[in-house]
Protein backbone atom coordinates (compact mmCIF):
# COMPACT_ATOMS: atom_id res chain seq x y z
CA UNK A 1 0.00 0.00 0.00
CA UNK A 2 1.28 3.47 -0.89
CA UNK A 3 2.39 5.41 2.18
CA UNK A 4 0.77 8.78 2.84
CA UNK A 5 3.31 11.02 4.54
CA UNK A 6 2.42 13.34 7.40
CA UNK A 7 2.73 16.99 6.49
CA UNK A 8 2.45 20.25 8.47
CA UNK A 9 -1.08 21.40 9.30
CA UNK A 10 -0.34 24.66 7.50
CA UNK A 11 -0.11 22.81 4.18
CA UNK A 12 -3.62 22.83 2.68
CA UNK A 13 -5.32 19.71 1.33
CA UNK A 14 -6.87 20.21 -2.11
CA UNK A 15 -6.88 16.70 -3.58
CA UNK A 16 -6.29 14.57 -0.46
CA UNK A 17 -8.72 16.25 1.93
CA UNK A 18 -10.94 13.15 2.17
CA UNK A 19 -8.17 10.56 2.04
CA UNK A 20 -7.86 8.37 5.11
CA UNK A 21 -4.47 7.45 6.57
CA UNK A 22 -5.34 3.73 6.67
CA UNK A 23 -6.17 3.58 2.98
CA UNK A 24 -9.84 2.74 3.43
CA UNK A 25 -12.32 4.16 0.94
CA UNK A 26 -15.11 6.25 2.46
CA UNK A 27 -18.60 4.84 1.78
CA UNK A 28 -20.60 6.93 -0.69
CA UNK A 29 -22.79 8.58 1.97
CA UNK A 30 -19.80 9.51 4.12
CA UNK A 31 -17.90 10.78 1.10
CA UNK A 32 -20.86 13.03 0.23
CA UNK A 33 -21.03 14.26 3.81
CA UNK A 34 -17.31 15.10 3.58
CA UNK A 35 -17.97 17.20 0.45
CA UNK A 36 -17.89 14.81 -2.48
CA UNK A 37 -20.14 15.86 -5.38
CA UNK A 38 -21.13 19.16 -3.71
CA UNK A 39 -19.26 21.18 -6.35
CA UNK A 40 -20.94 19.31 -9.21
CA UNK A 41 -24.38 19.86 -7.67
CA UNK A 42 -23.56 23.56 -7.39
CA UNK A 43 -22.47 23.74 -11.04
CA UNK A 44 -25.45 21.79 -12.37
CA UNK A 45 -27.87 23.86 -10.30
CA UNK A 46 -26.81 27.38 -11.21
CA UNK A 47 -23.61 27.85 -13.18
CA UNK A 48 -23.21 28.17 -16.94
CA UNK A 49 -20.36 26.36 -18.74
CA UNK A 50 -18.65 29.70 -19.51
CA UNK A 51 -18.72 30.58 -15.81
CA UNK A 52 -17.02 27.32 -14.87
CA UNK A 53 -14.29 27.79 -17.46
CA UNK A 54 -13.76 31.36 -16.31
CA UNK A 55 -13.33 30.12 -12.73
CA UNK A 56 -10.71 27.59 -13.78
CA UNK A 57 -8.88 30.31 -15.70
CA UNK A 58 -8.96 32.77 -12.82
CA UNK A 59 -7.71 30.05 -10.46
CA UNK A 60 -4.65 29.61 -12.68
CA UNK A 61 -4.89 25.81 -12.68
CA UNK A 62 -2.08 24.19 -14.67
CA UNK A 63 -1.93 20.55 -15.72
CA UNK A 64 -0.51 18.28 -13.02
CA UNK A 65 0.67 15.66 -15.51
CA UNK A 66 3.99 17.43 -15.97
CA UNK A 67 3.72 19.87 -18.86
CA UNK A 68 1.98 22.54 -16.78
CA UNK A 69 -0.27 23.73 -19.63
CA UNK A 70 -3.00 26.11 -18.46
CA UNK A 71 -6.17 24.07 -18.06
CA UNK A 72 -8.64 26.81 -19.02
CA UNK A 73 -6.99 27.23 -22.44
CA UNK A 74 -7.70 23.57 -23.22
CA UNK A 75 -11.27 23.92 -21.97
CA UNK A 76 -11.97 27.01 -24.08
CA UNK A 77 -10.53 25.42 -27.20
CA UNK A 78 -12.55 22.23 -26.71
CA UNK A 79 -15.76 24.11 -25.94
CA UNK A 80 -15.38 26.34 -29.01
CA UNK A 81 -14.87 23.44 -31.44
CA UNK A 82 -18.13 22.32 -33.01
CA UNK A 83 -18.63 18.55 -33.15
CA UNK A 84 -21.34 15.92 -32.81
CA UNK A 85 -19.31 14.14 -30.12
CA UNK A 86 -16.78 15.35 -27.57
CA UNK A 87 -14.70 13.39 -25.09
CA UNK A 88 -12.97 13.84 -21.76
CA UNK A 89 -9.99 11.55 -21.19
CA UNK A 90 -8.49 11.27 -17.71
CA UNK A 91 -4.93 9.97 -17.82
CA UNK A 92 -4.25 7.68 -14.87
CA UNK A 93 -1.65 5.54 -16.60
CA UNK A 94 1.21 6.92 -14.46
CA UNK A 95 4.10 6.12 -16.76
CA UNK A 96 7.06 7.00 -14.52
CA UNK A 97 8.53 3.79 -13.04
CA UNK A 98 8.02 3.43 -9.31
CA UNK A 99 5.62 6.39 -9.07
CA UNK A 100 2.25 5.94 -7.38
CA UNK A 101 0.79 9.40 -6.69
CA UNK A 102 -2.04 8.91 -9.21
CA UNK A 103 -2.69 5.39 -7.97
CA UNK A 104 -3.03 6.62 -4.38
CA UNK A 105 -5.50 9.30 -5.47
CA UNK A 106 -7.62 6.92 -7.59
CA UNK A 107 -7.68 4.27 -4.87
CA UNK A 108 -8.46 6.52 -1.93
CA UNK A 109 -10.72 9.21 -3.42
CA UNK A 110 -12.02 8.12 -6.83
CA UNK A 111 -15.06 10.41 -6.33
CA UNK A 112 -12.80 13.46 -6.71
CA UNK A 113 -11.61 12.22 -10.10
CA UNK A 114 -15.10 11.35 -11.39
CA UNK A 115 -16.61 14.59 -10.08
CA UNK A 116 -13.87 16.58 -11.79
CA UNK A 117 -14.62 14.72 -15.03
CA UNK A 118 -18.33 15.56 -14.72
CA UNK A 119 -17.63 19.28 -14.21
CA UNK A 120 -15.17 19.37 -17.11
CA UNK A 121 -17.54 17.47 -19.42
CA UNK A 122 -20.36 19.88 -18.59
CA UNK A 123 -18.13 22.88 -19.28
CA UNK A 124 -16.89 21.71 -22.70
CA UNK A 125 -20.01 19.85 -23.84
CA UNK A 126 -18.65 16.29 -23.72
CA UNK A 127 -20.96 13.29 -23.32
CA UNK A 128 -18.38 10.52 -23.15
CA UNK A 129 -15.44 10.13 -20.76
CA UNK A 130 -12.69 7.56 -20.43
CA UNK A 131 -10.48 7.05 -17.40
CA UNK A 132 -7.33 5.39 -18.73
CA UNK A 133 -5.76 3.43 -15.88
CA UNK A 134 -2.63 1.32 -15.71
CA UNK A 135 -3.85 -2.26 -16.13
CA UNK A 136 -1.82 -3.28 -13.09
CA UNK A 137 -3.79 -0.99 -10.77
CA UNK A 138 -6.50 -3.52 -9.92
CA UNK A 139 -7.74 -1.77 -6.77
CA UNK A 140 -7.89 1.64 -8.48
CA UNK A 141 -9.88 0.16 -11.37
CA UNK A 142 -12.30 -1.55 -9.00
CA UNK A 143 -12.85 1.57 -6.89
CA UNK A 144 -13.25 3.88 -9.87
CA UNK A 145 -15.86 1.59 -11.39
CA UNK A 146 -17.65 1.36 -8.06
CA UNK A 147 -17.71 5.15 -7.72
CA UNK A 148 -19.07 5.54 -11.26
CA UNK A 149 -21.83 3.04 -10.50
CA UNK A 150 -22.73 4.85 -7.27
CA UNK A 151 -22.76 8.26 -8.94
CA UNK A 152 -24.91 6.91 -11.76
CA UNK A 153 -27.36 5.35 -9.33
CA UNK A 154 -27.56 8.66 -7.46
CA UNK A 155 -28.42 10.46 -10.70
CA UNK A 156 -25.22 12.52 -10.70
CA UNK A 157 -23.98 11.21 -14.06
CA UNK A 158 -25.54 9.10 -16.79
CA UNK A 159 -28.39 9.90 -19.20
CA UNK A 160 -30.07 13.25 -18.50
CA UNK A 161 -28.40 13.45 -15.10
CA UNK A 162 -29.14 16.28 -12.69
CA UNK A 163 -32.51 17.10 -14.26
CA UNK A 164 -31.09 17.10 -17.77
CA UNK A 165 -28.01 19.23 -17.02
CA UNK A 166 -25.69 16.51 -18.31
CA UNK A 167 -25.59 13.26 -20.21
CA UNK A 168 -22.29 11.58 -19.49
CA UNK A 169 -21.12 7.99 -19.89
CA UNK A 170 -17.89 7.32 -17.98
CA UNK A 171 -15.81 4.25 -18.75
CA UNK A 172 -12.73 2.94 -16.96
CA UNK A 173 -10.31 1.60 -19.56
CA UNK A 174 -7.31 -0.46 -18.36
CA UNK A 175 -4.30 0.20 -20.60
CA UNK A 176 -0.85 -1.24 -20.75
CA UNK A 177 2.14 -0.32 -22.79
CA UNK A 178 5.26 1.79 -22.68
CA UNK A 179 6.49 4.89 -20.89
CA UNK A 180 5.25 7.16 -23.68
CA UNK A 181 1.60 6.55 -22.79
CA UNK A 182 2.01 9.46 -20.42
CA UNK A 183 1.99 11.77 -23.47
CA UNK A 184 -1.56 12.76 -24.40
CA UNK A 185 -1.48 12.11 -28.15
CA UNK A 186 0.21 8.74 -27.60
CA UNK A 187 -2.50 7.77 -25.12
CA UNK A 188 -5.26 8.77 -27.54
CA UNK A 189 -3.75 6.61 -30.28
CA UNK A 190 -3.55 3.69 -27.86
CA UNK A 191 -7.21 4.14 -26.88
CA UNK A 192 -8.05 3.96 -30.60
CA UNK A 193 -6.24 0.63 -30.84
CA UNK A 194 -3.28 2.08 -32.73
CA UNK A 195 0.43 1.99 -32.07
CA UNK A 196 1.34 4.48 -29.36
CA UNK A 197 3.25 7.25 -31.10
CA UNK A 198 2.96 11.04 -30.71
CA UNK A 199 1.13 13.23 -33.22
CA UNK A 200 2.16 16.58 -34.63
CA UNK A 201 0.46 19.55 -32.93
CA UNK A 202 -1.46 21.62 -33.91
CA UNK A 203 -4.21 20.59 -34.26
CA UNK A 204 -4.40 19.94 -30.54
CA UNK A 205 -6.49 17.13 -29.02
CA UNK A 206 -8.96 19.73 -27.74
CA UNK A 207 -9.76 20.41 -31.41
CA UNK A 208 -9.16 17.00 -32.95
CA UNK A 209 -8.39 14.16 -30.58
CA UNK A 210 -9.92 10.76 -29.93
CA UNK A 211 -11.42 9.37 -33.15
CA UNK A 212 -10.92 12.81 -34.69
CA UNK A 213 -13.29 14.48 -32.21
CA UNK A 214 -12.56 17.32 -29.75
CA UNK A 215 -11.06 15.74 -26.63
CA UNK A 216 -10.15 17.29 -23.31
CA UNK A 217 -7.17 15.33 -21.92
CA UNK A 218 -6.00 15.82 -18.35
CA UNK A 219 -4.06 13.93 -15.73
CA UNK A 220 -6.36 12.52 -13.02
CA UNK A 221 -4.81 14.83 -10.40
CA UNK A 222 -5.69 17.89 -12.49
CA UNK A 223 -9.33 16.81 -12.72
CA UNK A 224 -9.48 15.94 -9.01
CA UNK A 225 -8.44 19.54 -8.26
CA UNK A 226 -11.41 21.02 -10.14
CA UNK A 227 -14.15 20.31 -7.52
CA UNK A 228 -12.13 22.08 -4.80
CA UNK A 229 -11.75 25.18 -6.99
CA UNK A 230 -15.49 25.28 -7.71
CA UNK A 231 -16.45 24.69 -4.07
CA UNK A 232 -13.97 27.11 -2.51
CA UNK A 233 -13.60 29.72 -5.24
CA UNK A 234 -10.82 30.60 -7.64
CA UNK A 235 -9.36 33.23 -5.30
CA UNK A 236 -8.83 30.68 -2.51
CA UNK A 237 -6.97 28.38 -4.90
CA UNK A 238 -4.87 31.20 -6.35
CA UNK A 239 -3.72 32.15 -2.82
CA UNK A 240 -2.13 28.72 -2.39
CA UNK A 241 1.27 28.10 -3.92
CA UNK A 242 3.48 30.33 -6.00
CA UNK A 243 2.83 33.12 -8.47
CA UNK A 244 2.31 31.41 -11.82
CA UNK A 245 1.99 28.00 -10.14
CA UNK A 246 -0.97 28.15 -7.75
CA UNK A 247 -2.39 25.25 -5.77
CA UNK A 248 -0.83 22.06 -4.50
CA UNK A 249 0.94 19.09 -6.08
CA UNK A 250 1.13 15.44 -5.08
CA UNK A 251 4.79 14.68 -4.54
CA UNK A 252 6.46 11.32 -4.10
CA UNK A 253 9.62 11.17 -2.02
CA UNK A 254 12.02 8.25 -2.37
CA UNK A 255 15.68 7.36 -2.07
CA UNK A 256 17.95 8.23 0.84
CA UNK A 257 15.26 10.00 2.90
CA UNK A 258 14.08 8.86 6.32
CA UNK A 259 10.47 8.42 5.14
CA UNK A 260 9.33 7.54 1.62
CA UNK A 261 5.81 8.06 0.33
CA UNK A 262 3.34 10.59 -1.07
CA UNK A 263 2.62 14.07 0.27
CA UNK A 264 0.42 16.92 -0.91
CA UNK A 265 2.66 19.98 -1.07
CA UNK A 266 1.86 23.65 -1.77
CA UNK A 267 3.59 24.68 -4.98
CA UNK A 268 6.34 27.16 -4.23
CA UNK A 269 7.64 25.16 -1.25
CA UNK A 270 11.47 24.85 -1.29
CA UNK A 271 12.71 21.36 -2.17
CA UNK A 272 14.75 21.13 1.02
CA UNK A 273 11.71 21.91 3.14
CA UNK A 274 9.79 19.08 1.45
CA UNK A 275 12.63 16.66 2.17
CA UNK A 276 12.84 17.75 5.81
CA UNK A 277 9.17 18.23 6.73
CA UNK A 278 7.55 15.47 4.68
CA UNK A 279 10.44 13.03 4.29
CA UNK A 280 11.98 13.46 7.74
CA UNK A 281 15.32 14.51 6.30
CA UNK A 282 18.08 12.14 5.27
CA UNK A 283 18.54 8.63 6.56
CA UNK A 284 20.92 8.33 9.49
CA UNK A 285 24.55 8.49 8.54
CA UNK A 286 24.21 9.76 4.97
CA UNK A 287 24.58 13.16 3.39
CA UNK A 288 22.58 14.45 0.43
CA UNK A 289 24.42 14.78 -2.84
CA UNK A 290 21.58 15.43 -5.26
CA UNK A 291 17.90 14.96 -6.02
CA UNK A 292 16.39 13.70 -9.27
CA UNK A 293 13.40 16.02 -9.65
CA UNK A 294 10.65 15.21 -12.14
CA UNK A 295 11.09 11.50 -12.81
CA UNK A 296 13.56 9.68 -15.09
CA UNK A 297 13.58 12.61 -17.53
CA UNK A 298 14.08 15.11 -14.73
CA UNK A 299 17.11 17.12 -13.74
CA UNK A 300 19.90 16.25 -11.29
CA UNK A 301 19.89 19.08 -8.78
CA UNK A 302 22.72 19.31 -6.19
CA UNK A 303 22.17 19.68 -2.45
CA UNK A 304 23.08 23.36 -2.80
CA UNK A 305 19.96 23.85 -4.95
CA UNK A 306 17.49 22.55 -2.35
CA UNK A 307 16.33 26.10 -1.68
CA UNK A 308 14.77 26.00 -5.15
CA UNK A 309 11.00 26.45 -5.27
CA UNK A 310 8.83 23.50 -6.31
CA UNK A 311 6.99 25.14 -9.18
CA UNK A 312 6.77 24.73 -12.95
CA UNK A 313 8.85 27.72 -13.99
CA UNK A 314 11.62 27.67 -11.37
CA UNK A 315 12.37 24.00 -11.96
CA UNK A 316 12.41 24.40 -15.73
CA UNK A 317 14.83 27.32 -15.47
CA UNK A 318 17.08 25.20 -13.25
CA UNK A 319 17.19 22.35 -15.79
CA UNK A 320 14.65 20.08 -14.11
CA UNK A 321 10.90 19.60 -14.47
CA UNK A 322 7.96 19.19 -12.12
CA UNK A 323 6.91 16.13 -14.11
CA UNK A 324 5.13 13.48 -12.06
CA UNK A 325 6.14 15.17 -8.80
CA UNK A 326 8.82 12.57 -8.11
CA UNK A 327 11.76 13.57 -5.91
CA UNK A 328 14.41 10.87 -5.56
CA UNK A 329 17.19 11.84 -3.14
CA UNK A 330 20.67 10.37 -3.60
CA UNK A 331 23.60 10.33 -1.17
CA UNK A 332 27.32 10.79 -1.80
CA UNK A 333 27.83 7.19 -2.93
CA UNK A 334 26.08 8.09 -6.21
CA UNK A 335 28.12 8.78 -9.33
CA UNK A 336 26.55 11.58 -11.38
CA UNK A 337 28.20 10.40 -14.60
CA UNK A 338 26.89 6.86 -14.19
CA UNK A 339 23.44 8.03 -13.06
CA UNK A 340 23.04 10.35 -16.05
CA UNK A 341 24.11 7.51 -18.35
CA UNK A 342 21.53 5.12 -16.90
CA UNK A 343 18.70 7.65 -17.11
CA UNK A 344 19.62 8.50 -20.70
CA UNK A 345 19.62 4.81 -21.60
CA UNK A 346 16.13 4.51 -20.13
CA UNK A 347 14.96 7.48 -22.22
CA UNK A 348 16.47 5.94 -25.36
CA UNK A 349 15.00 2.49 -24.69
CA UNK A 350 11.53 3.95 -24.13
CA UNK A 351 11.58 6.19 -27.22
CA UNK A 352 9.05 5.22 -29.88
CA UNK A 353 11.43 6.08 -32.72
CA UNK A 354 8.97 8.05 -34.80
CA UNK A 355 11.43 10.88 -35.45
CA UNK A 356 15.16 10.83 -36.19
CA UNK A 357 16.11 12.96 -33.14
CA UNK A 358 14.32 10.43 -30.95
CA UNK A 359 15.35 7.27 -32.79
CA UNK A 360 18.98 8.14 -33.47
CA UNK A 361 19.82 11.21 -31.40
CA UNK A 362 19.09 9.60 -28.02
CA UNK A 363 21.14 6.52 -28.94
CA UNK A 364 24.11 8.73 -29.79
CA UNK A 365 23.74 10.53 -26.45
CA UNK A 366 23.83 7.17 -24.66
CA UNK A 367 26.97 6.18 -26.57
CA UNK A 368 28.71 9.39 -25.53
CA UNK A 369 27.62 8.88 -21.90
CA UNK A 370 28.92 5.30 -22.01
CA UNK A 371 32.30 6.59 -23.18
CA UNK A 372 32.35 9.11 -20.32
CA UNK A 373 31.81 6.36 -17.73
CA UNK A 374 34.32 3.97 -19.31
CA UNK A 375 37.02 6.55 -19.94
CA UNK A 376 36.97 5.93 -23.71
CA UNK A 377 35.80 9.44 -24.56
CA UNK A 378 36.94 11.34 -27.61
CA UNK A 379 38.43 14.85 -27.43
CA UNK A 380 35.27 16.62 -28.63
CA UNK A 381 32.73 14.42 -26.82
CA UNK A 382 31.79 16.99 -24.20
CA UNK A 383 31.00 19.64 -26.79
CA UNK A 384 29.33 17.06 -29.04
CA UNK A 385 27.01 15.96 -26.23
CA UNK A 386 25.81 19.50 -25.52
CA UNK A 387 25.36 20.29 -29.20
CA UNK A 388 23.49 17.05 -29.94
CA UNK A 389 21.32 17.41 -26.83
CA UNK A 390 20.26 20.90 -27.87
CA UNK A 391 19.47 19.66 -31.39
CA UNK A 392 17.25 16.90 -29.97
CA UNK A 393 15.43 19.37 -27.73
CA UNK A 394 14.89 21.91 -30.52
CA UNK A 395 13.56 19.36 -33.04
CA UNK A 396 11.56 17.13 -30.69
CA UNK A 397 8.03 16.13 -31.63
CA UNK A 398 6.93 15.53 -28.04
CA UNK A 399 8.13 16.20 -24.51
CA UNK A 400 9.93 12.87 -24.36
CA UNK A 401 12.60 14.20 -26.72
CA UNK A 402 12.55 17.69 -25.24
CA UNK A 403 13.19 16.39 -21.71
CA UNK A 404 15.30 13.28 -22.39
CA UNK A 405 18.69 15.10 -22.41
CA UNK A 406 18.03 16.80 -19.04
CA UNK A 407 19.82 14.21 -16.83
CA UNK A 408 23.02 14.65 -18.83
CA UNK A 409 22.79 18.41 -19.30
CA UNK A 410 21.98 19.09 -15.64
CA UNK A 411 24.80 16.77 -14.58
CA UNK A 412 27.29 18.69 -16.71
CA UNK A 413 25.87 21.97 -15.43
CA UNK A 414 26.04 21.27 -11.70
CA UNK A 415 28.66 18.54 -11.36
CA UNK A 416 31.33 19.66 -13.82
CA UNK A 417 34.12 18.67 -11.43
CA UNK A 418 32.88 15.07 -11.34
CA UNK A 419 32.79 14.93 -15.12
CA UNK A 420 36.29 16.47 -15.22
CA UNK A 421 37.55 13.74 -12.91
CA UNK A 422 36.23 11.05 -15.26
CA UNK A 423 37.34 12.71 -18.48
CA UNK A 424 40.62 14.38 -17.52
CA UNK A 425 41.92 12.28 -14.62
CA UNK A 426 40.50 8.83 -15.36
CA UNK A 427 38.89 8.42 -11.94
CA UNK A 428 35.41 8.20 -10.46
CA UNK A 429 35.16 10.18 -7.19
CA UNK A 430 32.23 8.01 -6.03
CA UNK A 431 34.08 4.79 -6.80
CA UNK A 432 31.28 3.49 -9.01
CA UNK A 433 32.86 3.67 -12.47
CA UNK A 434 36.28 2.36 -13.42
CA UNK A 435 37.34 4.65 -16.24
CA UNK A 436 40.45 3.79 -18.20
CA UNK A 437 43.38 6.10 -17.59
CA UNK A 438 45.17 6.99 -20.82
CA UNK A 439 48.95 7.23 -20.53
CA UNK A 440 50.00 10.91 -20.61
CA UNK A 441 51.99 12.15 -23.58
CA UNK A 442 54.28 14.52 -21.66
CA UNK A 443 55.68 15.09 -18.13
CA UNK A 444 53.33 18.07 -17.69
CA UNK A 445 50.35 15.95 -18.65
CA UNK A 446 51.55 13.17 -16.36
CA UNK A 447 51.61 15.56 -13.42
CA UNK A 448 48.08 16.74 -14.20
CA UNK A 449 46.74 13.17 -14.60
CA UNK A 450 48.37 11.73 -11.46
CA UNK A 451 45.83 10.15 -9.18
CA UNK A 452 46.44 10.73 -5.49
CA UNK A 453 45.81 7.92 -3.09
Amino acid sequence: MATLLKTPRSWPKVTLGRVTANGELLPFAKAEKAGAWAAWRQVADREAPDTVIRQIGQAGLRGRGGAGFRAAEKWRRCQATEASQKYVVANGYEADPGTFTDRLLMERDPHAVIEGIAIAAYAVGATKAIVAVNAGYAKAIERLRGSIAQATEAGLIGIDAMDGALTLDVEVRPVQGAFLLGEETVLLRALEGKRGMPEQRPPYPAERGLFGKPTLVHNVETLATVPWIVANGHAAFARIGAAGSPGTKLVQLAGAVARSGVAEVPLGTPLGEIVERAGGGMRDGVKMKLAIVGGPLGGLLPAEKMDLSLDFDSLREAGATLGSGSIVVADESTCVVDLGRLLERFASDEACGKTIPCRIGLKRLVEIADRFAAGHHRPQDRELLVELANDVIASGLCNHERLAPDPLLSGLRYFAAEYDAHLDEGRCPAGVCHPVTVAPSSPAAAKKARVTA
